[in-house]
C-alpha cells in the first residue's frame, strides 16, 4: 500500500483538475513526479468510475525511458493502493508514442509492416559517408568562408573543416525534417535563386543522400517517427478519432523540451476533448541549442487564454540562502542583464520554501551555504584546490553526498583522473564515458594499435608498460580466473625487486613499475627489430642477449609469457575484428563489467567494419580510441543513467546536463567562466564559431537560416551574420539556464569556481557574467551567513 502523503496547497489545487488545458510551471525539487503521478492515478480512477474502461487510457508522455519507467512504477503503485487493477494508463516517451501511432497504419505513410528504426549511430554513419563523398567531389566548397591566413595549415584545416561540415549536415537534415520539407523540392527552388549558396547546396545534397540511405535500409530514423505519426494523424480522420477516444487525458512531462512537431502531434491528439496537462520548467530547458526543443512553446501554452495556470513553486530541496541565490539569478537575467533581451531571460515563478509542517522541510544551510572562489586559477589549480577541499570535507562528512558539476565531459574526465591520482573516492558514472570505460577501452586500443603495427617498438613498449604488466604479469597480475598466480618456474611469494625512484622515470605510469619491468620496457623501446623478440630465428633470440633478466627471481618466465600472448594476439589479427576484440577482452579483463564492455566494443567495430569494409585494423582502432578519449559514446554504455542514487562518502563527477533531476548535500560548480558560460558579448567564445572561419560566422546557424528562408520561397532577405548573432544570444540564454540547474542541485552548500583556461597566458578566461553578478549580490546583499571562507579553506595557488 502507498501511504497518502501530505499535500502542499499548490499540489492540492492541481489534483482538483477534472479536465481542460492546464499548464504547470514546476520549480526544481517541487515534487513534479509525485504530483503528476497522483494526478494520473486520480484520472485513472475517474475513467473506472465513468463505466467500462475498455481500451481507454490516461496517456503520460515524458522525455526519457528512465523517466517513463519511474512514472510507470509510481502510478502503478498508487493505482494498486486504491484497489484498482494496474491498468488504464500508458506511459512512454514521445518517440515510443509516435512509433505506436505509425504501427497502427504503416501503409498509410508508405511503410511496410516490417519497417525498421535506424539507430542513431547508423544514421550518423550514413550522414558522415554522405559528407565525405561531397567533400571528395567538392573539396573547396567552404573555401570562401576560411580566413586567408589559415589556408596555409592545410592538414589541420582539413580535419577541422570536415568536423564543421558534419555539424552543418546534421543540422540541415534536422531542419528540413522540422520544416516538413522535401530536399529535392528545396534544391529546385535553390536553383531559381540568384547568387551562389555553397552551404545550402551541400546541406541539401547530404539530405538527399541520407534519405536514400535510409530507404536502402528499409527504415526510418527517430525524427521520421514523429513526422510520420503526424502525417498519419492528419491524413486519417478515423485513426485520429480512435486515438482521441483511447487517450481521453494526456499528461506531458518535461514540456520545456518539446519541439514544434511534438507539440503539434499532442495538440491533434487532444483536439477533440481538450484534456491536456503540460508540466515543465522553462528555466531548465538545457537542450535547445543541439535539439529541436524550445521552451517558448511551454511558455506560450501556459500564458494561453484557455489554459489554467497552476505553478508548483514550493521546494524543500535547498537551504534558504541557495534558494535566494537561484531567485536572484532569475531577477537579474530578466531585469538587469546588460546584453540579453527579456524574452531570453529566466522566468517566474520564484522558488518558494516549504512550510514549517511540510514533510520535506528545507535543510539547514551550511556555514557558509554559498561560497564564490573568485581568485583566478589556471585549470590544474582549480582541480588542485577542489581536491584539497573535498579531502577535508569528506573526512568530516562521510555520510553526506557531494558532487563536482562541470560544463562538459572533457573537464569531467580531467577531474576523474585527478581524483584517481589523489585516491579520492569518486563516482563518475554520469559522465558520457566513465573512468572504468576509458581505462578498459584504452587497454584495448593500445593492444590493437600494437597488433596493427607490430613492427613499431614504441607501441610494444606502451603495451608492456601500460597494459600487459598491470593486467597479465605475475606475481603482480591476475590469471584469467582472477586468482593470483605465478608462471611455471617462478618461486612462490613476491620477489624482492627494488622499486625505481619516482624521479628517474619519464611518465607517471612507469614510476609504478618494479625495476625489472621498467628496464625491460626501456629495452623494448630501443628494439629496432621487434620480430627478433616475438618470432626469433634460430640462434637469434633477442631475449638471450638480456642476461640481466636472470638477476631478478622469476622475471624471465614472465617475459616469456608476454611473448606467448603477443604471438597469440598477432595470430588473431586475421580474425574478424569483433573476434579479435573478444579474444583480447577475455585475456585482459577479469571483471564482468569490463568483459561486457569488450563485448559492446566488438559489436561496435563489427558494425563499423560491415558498413565500411575498406577500413583496416588501425583505422578501426582509431574509432575505438575516440571512445577512450571521451568523444563518442560506446554502444550499450551510458546511453541513459537509470535510477542513479548519489553515493554518500564519494564525490559524484557529472556534467550539469546529466545532473538534472538529482541533488547533493554539497555541490561544487566548476569552470564557471565566460568560456563555458558566455554572456552574449561579441568578444566571448561561442560553440560553433571556429577561429579559422572569417567574420566569426557560425556556419551551422547560417545554413539553418538559409534553409528556413529558402523554405519560405526566397533568399533575398538573408543577411549574413544575423543568424550567428541570434545563435549567440540563444546560447548565452541556454547557458544561464544550465547555471540555474547547477545551482539548484545543492541542498546545503554550494561552491562556485572558475579557471582562466588553457590559453591563460595569452587570453585568460574571466568569471562568467552571472558569476560576477551573483558574487557581488552575495557579498553586499542580505543572503550571506557565516564568515567568508569558513567552509572552503584553500591554499593560494
Amino acid at each position: 500500500m502507498v501511504a497518502e502523503q501530505q499535500l502542499r496547497p499548490a499540489q492540492e489545487e492541481i489534483l482538483k483538475y477534472e479536465g481542460g488545458r492546464l499548464g504547470i510551471s514546476a520549480v526544481p525539487g517541487s515534487g513534479k513526479t509525485f504530483t503528476l503521478s497522483r494526478l494520473a492515478a486520480k484520472l485513472v480512477q475517474k475513467l473506472v468510475a465513468s463505466g467500462p474502461v475498455d481500451d481507454r487510457e490516461v496517456l503520460v508522455v515524458t522525455f526519457t525511458n528512465a523517466a517513463a519507467e519511474n512514472f510507470r512504477s509510481s502510478i502503478g503503485r498508487i493505482v494498486e493502493s486504491r484497489r484498482l487493477l494496474p491498468s488504464g494508463f500508458r506511459v512512454g516517451t514521445i518517440h515510443s508514442l509516435a512509433h505506436d501511432i505509425v504501427r497502427e497504419r504503416p501503409g498509410l505513410v508508405g511503410l511496410g509492416e516490417d519497417f525498421d528504426i535506424i539507430d542513431e549511430r547508423t544514421g550518423q554513419e550514413i550522414k558522415r559517408q554522405a559528407v565525405n563523398n561531397y567533400i571528395q567531389a567538392n573539396p573547396d566548397f567552404l573555401g570562401g568562408y576560411i580566413k586567408p591566413e589559415n589556408l596555409r595549415s592545410s592538414r589541420n584545416l582539413e580535419r577541422q573543416l570536415n568536423q564543421t561540415a558534419q555539424e552543418v549536415a546534421e543540422a540541415v537534415v534536422r531542419r528540413v525534417k522540422e520544416l516538413r520539407a522535401d530536399a529535392d523540392a528545396l534544391e529546385t527552388l535553390l536553383q531559381q535563386q540568384s547568387g551562389v549558396w555553397p552551404l545550402l547546396s551541400f546541406g541539401l545534397q547530404v539530405c538527399r543522400d541520407y534519405e536514400r540511405g535510409l530507404s536502402v535500409r528499409g527504415g526510418v530514423d527517430f525524427d521520421d517517427l514523429i513526422l510520420l505519426a503526424l502525417e498519419a494523424l492528419e491524413n486519417d480522420e478515423e485513426l485520429l478519432a480512435r486515438l482521441q477516444r483511447r487517450w481521453p487525458f494526456v499528461l506531458e512531462d518535461e514540456a520545456q523540451d518539446s519541439s514544434a512537431l511534438q507539440e503539434k502531434m499532442l495538440s491533434l491528439l487532444t483536439a477533440a476533448h481538450g484534456n491536456w496537462v503540460r508540466v515543465g520548467d522553462p528555466n531548465q530547458a538545457i537542450n535547445t541549442t543541439f535539439t529541436s526543443a524550445d521552451p517558448r512553446f511551454l511558455k506560450q501554452f501556459v500564458d494561453g487564454e484557455t489554459v489554467a495556470n497552476l505553478p508548483l513553486p514550493n521546494s524543500g530541496r535547498s537551504a534558504l540562502p541557495i534558494i535566494r541565490l537561484a531567485n536572484r539569478l532569475i531577477d537579474w537575467s530578466s531585469e538587469e542583464h546588460p546584453l540579453l533581451p527579456p524574452d531570453k531571460a529566466l522566468s517566474l515563478p520564484h522558488i518558494q520554501p516549504t512550510e514549517e509542517d511540510d514533510p520535506q522541510r528545507n535543510p539547514d544551510p551550511g556555514d557558509p551555504a554559498v561560497y564564490f572562489y573568485d581568485r583566478p586559477l589556471v585549470p590544474v589549480d582549480e582541480i588542485r584546490i577542489l581536491v584539497a577541499s573535498l579531502q577535508r570535507w569528506l573526512q568530516k562528512n562521510a555520510q553526506k553526498t557531494v558532487a563536482v558539476l562541470v560544463p562538459d565531459n572533457r573537464r569531467g574526465a580531467e577531474f576523474s583522473k585527478a581524483f584517481e591520482e589523489a585516491s579520492l573516492p569518486f563516482d563518475d558514472s554520469l559522465l558520457r564515458s566513465t573512468s572504468t570505460t576509458r581505462i578498459a577501452v584504452d587497454a584495448l586500443v593500445k593492444s590493437m594499435r600494437y597488433i596493427s603495427q607490430p613492427s613499431n617498438p614504441s607501441h610494444l613498449r606502451l603495451l608492456w608498460n601500460e597494459v600487459w604488466w598491470e593486467r597479465r604479469s605475475c606475481p603482480h597480475g591476475r590469471s584469467d580466473t582472477g586468482e593470483e598466480s605465478a608462471p611455471d618456474g617462478a618461486e612462490e611469494g613476491s620477489p624482492s625487486w627494488i622499486p625505481v625512484p619516482s624521479d628517474s622515470v619519464e611518465n607517471t605510469q612507469e614510476s609504478e613499475l618494479p625495476r625489472p619491468a621498467l628496464l625491460f620496457g626501456q629495452a623494448l623501446g630501443k628494439l629496432r627489430l621487434p620480430e627478433r623478440f616475438i618470432y626469433p630465428a634460430a640462434g637469434d633470440d633477442w631475449l638471450q642477449e638480456l642476461r640481466w633478466l636472470d638477476d631478478y627471481d622469476g622475471f624471465r618466465p614472465i617475459v616469456h609469457r608476454f611473448r606467448e600472448d603477443l604471438r597469440r594476439w598477432c595470430s588473431a589479427a586475421i580474425l574478424p575484428v569483433d573476434e579479435l576484440v573478444l579474444t583480447l577482452g577475455q585475456d585482459l579483463f577479469t571483471e564482468a563489467d569490463e568483459r561486457a564492455l569488450a563485448h559492446s566494443a566488438a559489436i561496435l567495430l563489427a558494425n563499423r567494419a560491415r558498413e565500411r569494409p575498406d577500413l583496416r585494423l588501425l583505422e578501426l582502432t582509431k574509432e575505438l580510441d575516440e571512445t577512450a578519449a571521451n568523444r563518442r559514446r560506446l554502444l550499450g554504455f551510458t546511453e541513459e543513467t537509470r535510477g542513479f542514487e548519489p553515493p554518500a562518502g564519494k564525490v559524484t563527477i557529472a556534467t550539469m546536463h546529466s545532473a538534472k533531476g538529482l541533488e547533493w548535500d554539497r555541490v561544487h560548480l566548476a569552470s564557471v567562466s565566460n568560456y563555458s558560460f558566455p554572456g552574449g558579448g561579441d568578444d566571448e567564445y561561442y560553440r560553433g564559431e571556429p577561429n579559422y572561419i572569417r567574420d566569426s560566422l557560425n556556419l551551422t546557424e547560417e545554413a539553418l537560416e538559409q534553409t528556413r528562408q529558402l523554405h519560405m520561397g526566397t533568399l533575398d532577405e538573408y543577411e549574413p551574420g544575423e543568424a550567428t548573432r541570434e545563435a549567440r544570444r540563444e546560447y548565452a540564454a541556454e547557458r544561464l539556464r544550465l547555471l540555474y540547474v547547477g545551482i539548484t542541485r545543492a541542498r546545503q552548500e554550494l561552491v562556485l569556481t572558475y579557471n582562466t583556461g588553457r590559453f591563460h597566458d595569452r587570453r585568460p578566461n574571466e568569471p562568467a557574467l552571472a558569476f560576477k553578478e551573483l558574487n557581488q549580490s552575495w557579498r553586499t546583499g542580505p543572503n550571506r551567513n557565516g564568515k567568508k571562507g569558513q567552509a572552503f579553506r584553500v591554499t593560494s595557488p
